[in-house]
């Protein structure tokens, strides 16, 4: 990859789980709204949509949703949906149902999603085991795994469609993952630090924010650390203090 590559990562648009905090839907889409989050994007990406070299998608509905209705210039420039890379190692970090794709056979049948190159998709890419495993020590192993893999890629300009908590593993640094809070449909510039490009972990350095069309919509990882802290608190789901605690 030249010196001076960069990386765009960009957040998928509002979807269900975000809306209702179900975690027990697998899979789901965008919202309506989220379709419009992604939609607003691409016009807010302006000349980036005729740089873009490449365009890679985590295979989660919601991701190849974003992907399609953001990055839709681009792809179209570059040859259509097919010549998207469709990359199993930028699902989501947790083992909710909600964050659990599809499986091969089930998107390859689907009329929205067909289209799509799914072969890279290995029968293993839902189990949530082993290389997929939820546990922090494995996710940072996987997205540097990512950052290895986008390093050594040719192209200049790539794009990477993702979720909230593996994006917050992907621009991570030496002390651990990112604290940073992304928006849905959110599109920021990285390029890899220099002193550390030929190293296993090549960390990402930002550039600047490109643009955002949501609100912020908490993963589900997020979710559960704020419950850790109201109950922590004493507080309940509303943020008032449960009974029996002080003021």
């Amino acid at each position: 990859m030249a010196p001076n590559s960069q990386i765009i990562i960009t957040r998928h648009a509002q979807s269900e789980q975000n809306v209702h905090l179900d975690y027990s839907v697998l899979d789901p889409p965008l919202t309506s709204l989220g379709q419009k989050q992604a939609a607003s994007l691409a016009p807010k990406l302006g000349k980036l949509q005729d740089e873009v070299d490449l365009v890679v998608t985590s295979p989660l509905k919601r991701t190849l949703q974003s992907t399609r209705l953001a990055w839709g210039p681009a792809i179209e420039r570059l040859g259509g949906l097919k010549t998207v890379v469709c990359l199993p190692q930028v699902q989501e970090c947790a083992d909710w149902t909600c964050d659990v794709g599809s499986a091969r056979e089930v998107l390859e049948t689907d009329p929205e999603f067909a289209v799509f190159d799914f072969s890279l998709l290995t029968p293993d890419w839902t189990s949530k085991r082993g290389f997929y495993a939820p546990d922090p020590a494995t996710t940072a192993k996987r997205a540097a795994w990512v950052r290895r893999w986008l390093r050594d890629r040719p192209e200049h300009s790539v794009v990477i469609v993702a979720h909230g908590d593996i994006i917050r593993e992907l621009t991570g640094l030496a002390q651990g993952a990112s604290e940073a809070m992304w928006a849905n449909a959110e599109a920021r510039i990285y390029h890899f630090d220099p002193a550390g490009l030929t190293s296993d972990e090549c960390f990402l350095l930002q550039e600047h924010t490109v643009a955002a069309a949501g609100d912020f919509g908490p993963s589900s990882i997020e979710i559960e650390r704020l419950s850790k802290r109201r109950e922590a608190d004493g507080r309940t789901n509303d943020g008032t203090k449960a009974e029996g605690q002080g003021v």
